[in-house]
């Protein structure tokens, strides 16, 4: 009813465009920098969103180090590149439907992010991007081993909804190869 009397905006786009005005309206808390960059390259974000999107952010800024502290913090992703890393925040200030055209560019340091930093919805939308086989079977054992994780989510059940045909594909492809039915003895 409210996108109507808008008239040009849809009401995912009103909601999406309140939390881009509260994080815009809200002080970045800690500062990303990828390996080999110095502080003017590094990349000013909210300690409450990556909390929000990461378990191991979550766990790192429960540290002491990170509560105790009223500065703005850093912290040093090592294992990224700048485009990777810009690529990587981009996703996790995203509505997370889809890769921005920098984060396709870069599928290999984000599935190795997404599972080091624990975004289980990062790899899923990995899973939709056509990429090598080495990669797809990678995507497909951490995805087997975090099933249960998951397939509990409320992320997975908006990707079924989305993605239904690749929900199928990536079942079938996590699925054991042999299956007896003890109804039919088959």
């Amino acid at each position: 009813m409210y996108a109507k009397a808008m008239g040009t905006q849809t009401n995912k786009e009103l909601f999406l465009d309140g939390f881009v005005k509260i994080v815009k309206e809200q002080q970045a808390d800690v500062l990303l920098k990828a390996c080999y960059n110095d502080e003017e390259a590094a990349i000013s974000a909210h300690k409450l969103i990556l909390f929000a999107r990461s378990e191991v952010f979550k766990k790192m800024f429960e540290s002491d180090n990170f509560k105790a502290s009223l500065r703005l913090e850093s912290t040093t992703l090592s294992e990224l590149k700048q485009e990777e890393l810009e690529a990587l925040v981009e996703f996790v200030y995203s509505d997370g439907s889809m890769l921005s055209e920098k984060g396709k560019q870069h599928v290999r340091s984000l599935y190795h992010a997404a599972d080091k930093y624990e975004i289980p919805h990062l790899l899923l939308v990995l899973a939709q991007v056509p990429s090598d086989k080495a990669l797809s079977n990678a995507t497909i054992n951490v995805i087997k081993a975090q099933k249960y994780t998951i397939s509990n989510s409320k992320e997975f059940e908006g990707f079924v909804v989305d993605h239904p045909n690749l929900t199928v594909e990536k079942m079938k492809a996590i699925s054991p190869t042999s299956y007896y039915c003890g109804h039919c003895c088959r």
